[in-house]
């Protein structure tokens, strides 16, 4: 029996999020991706652990991607770790110390690099996994019923 190709993401941000949610997820966490924790800003990929514990993944595909990301410190009040994802050609060193770095690809990650734990106050953590909840909901409530998010039943 003949197994289906899955078709990768067209660009490489998403190809890296896929990687990340799939290493991610072989550590025991879950994950969403494009969720927006406040208003103007959007992270690539928010992890939830089996402890609660609230990760965010930005992914840069390369040198000129990293340059324009200027809202980055941003997601720091949003988690109690922060990684960057990138691929074996990034330039690693552009990186800002005392963040993490996962090395990914469209199939697998490796976290090269835990980022520190700066613990999310415990309100603040309440409403992140509310979010957090609401958007996977979302996401599998359009998965499922495309039309009734249009309808907005």
């Amino acid at each position: 029996m003949e197994q289906a190709v899955e078709p990768l993401p067209a660009q490489p941000g998403q190809r890296l999020a896929r990687g990340v949610c799939r290493g991610l997820r072989a550590l025991d966490f879950v994950t969403v991706e494009e969720l927006v924790p406040t208003p103007g800003l959007r992270v690539d990929v928010m992890a939830l652990g089996p402890k609660g514990e609230v990760w965010v993944v930005e992914c840069k595909s390369g040198r000129a991607d990293y340059a324009a990301d200027r809202k980055w410190q941003g997601y720091l009040d949003w988690c109690d770790r922060f990684f960057w994802a990138v691929d074996a050609d990034f330039p690693v060193d552009l990186l800002p110390e005392g963040t993490g770095l996962i090395l990914a690809d469209a199939y697998d990650a490796e976290i090269l690099r835990m980022g520190p734990e700066v613990p999310l106050a415990p309100a603040r953590r309440k409403v992140m996994v509310q979010k957090f909840a609401r958007h996977a909901a979302l996401r599998l409530q359009a998965a499922r019923d495309p039309g009734a998010m249009v309808a907005g039943w």
